[in-house]
């Protein structure tokens, strides 16, 4: 079998030894929007109104093959949208956005951020999930793989960085040409981004210059991996294992980094969704320090998609699903770190399926875009009574906090795109 290391049907992070408590929640939330298409990434505009990203169902266009080479292919239409929450009511302030997906609308790629300056000015990130070898070749021109800027009065964009050419120009991990940049924050004048695809954390100026990878994460050595089962199905039948193939004792697989947030020590955080098979407690979240290095700041996680500092330097990790993906149980998790390093999971499951990322309101409350790979079921929700009760009999590890120092966590994050 021909082991591709990302499947975009499913998503189209010295080790010092911190004594925490496991803490239980008694998390509630309410549903603030419903109907969604491939729902993403979401962030609250100047005007203090909700604004999340839909991907769309592709179309009937050109198409390009999939990341792993066989299954269905993926087809371009314009589907792609933002949509606008206020006073309990949704508005799609933006419309015809490119977007790329499968016959059937899942593992669609289109608009998947969306983040404002501290002007008030959007920008919005649009994924791919090819090799990008094929989207000029195959669709024309499009922004499929870019960040744009978007004008919602006038329903136009101007394009301001080509994440997907500069992997085809670079390929800065050396490994299979592919992109699919799912998240971004803004930095000051920089737009910091992941590509999924690439594996790697870039940064460009917000006037469009100066387009460069901060780093590259490396692959992941996976020992006794667990497969799924060759009568498993699959769109990307290569990656499950033939009858009777004796799968290798370790296996490498690509990090697929998911999402970007800055710390308050002013480090990059990247959560890391992990390659195919998903292992189980096998994500990471890695942190960047301002010398480009990346290190392990916490692992044990499965499948993230999302990351979001609290302005007490709290961070919330978003689970795609708790299982290894192909197990077809997607139910997630949004956990919350600590500043001293207690892990408290706020909701597990319990209507909490697939989702896709997660932002913090004004009010305290975090707000999560659920079943982001459901065409027309997608939603948006707002966790609230965020309060938990320690376990003082139970302990957990958090790698590299030590490392840091703790004082910084104190300090109130300081950085436009929250």
């Amino acid at each position: 079998m021909k082991l591709k290391q990302l499947t975009i049907t499913f998503l189209t992070f010295c080790v010092a030894a911190f004594s925490g408590m496991k803490a239980v929640s008694a998390a509630s939330f309410s549903v603030i929007a419903d109907g969604l298409y491939n729902a993403g990434g979401l962030s609250f505009g100047p005007d203090g109104n909700l604004y999340v990203t839909e991907a769309g169902i592709g179309g009937n266009g050109a198409c390009v093959p999939p990341a792993s080479g066989q299954g269905d292919s993926l087809c371009y239409g314009t589907s792609g949208a933002v949509t606008k929450i206020e006073n309990g009511k949704t508005e799609r302030i933006l419309t015809g956005l490119p977007s790329l997906a499968l016959p059937d609308g899942t593992g669609a790629s289109g608009p998947r951020d969306i983040q404002f300056n501290a002007k008030g000015k959007p920008y919005v990130l649009i994924g791919y999930g090819a090799n990008p070898t094929f989207r000029d070749r195959n669709l024309g021109y499009t922004d499929l793989g870019k960040i744009i800027a978007p004008n919602f009065n006038t329903n136009s964009w101007t394009s301001v960085a080509d994440l997907a050419n500069y992997e085809l120009a670079n390929n800065p991990d050396g490994a299979d040409v592919s992109s699919n940049p799912l998240g971004f924050i803004i930095d000051g004048n920089k737009l910091v981004a992941v590509d999924a695809g690439a594996n790697d954390l870039l940064s460009v100026n917000a006037d469009k210059s100066n387009l460069q990878a901060i780093v590259a994460f490396p692959q992941d050595i996976l020992t006794n991996p667990v497969f799924p089962p060759s009568d498993t199905p699959s769109n990307e039948p290569a990656q499950v294992p033939s009858q009777g193939e004796v799968v290798r004792s370790q296996f490498p697989t690509q990090a697929v980094p998911s999402n970007v947030a800055k710390g308050p020590d002013g480090a990059y955080y990247v959560s890391q969704f992990t390659g195919f098979p998903f292992p189980e407690g096998g994500a990471k979240i890695y942190r960047v320090g301002t010398d480009g290095k990346a290190s392990v700041f916490a692992d044990g996680f499965t499948q993230l998609t999302d990351l979001e500092f609290d302005p007490a330097g709290n961070l919330y990790a978003l689970q795609y699903a708790n299982q290894s993906a192909w197990k077809g149980n997607f139910d997630g998790s949004v956990i919350k770190i600590a500043t001293d390093g207690t892990r408290t999971t706020l909701l597990s499951g319990n209507g909490l399926e697939s989702p896709s990322a997660l932002t913090i309101g004004a009010d305290g409350a975090v707000y999560v875009t659920n079943r982001g790979d459901r065409p027309g079921l997608g939603q948006v929700l707002r966790i609230e009574n965020i309060k938990s009760i320690p376990e003082p009999d139970s302990t957990l590890g958090v790698l590299a906090i030590a490392a840091l120092g703790v004082g910084w966590l104190h300090k109130k994050r300081n950085h436009p795109e929250f």
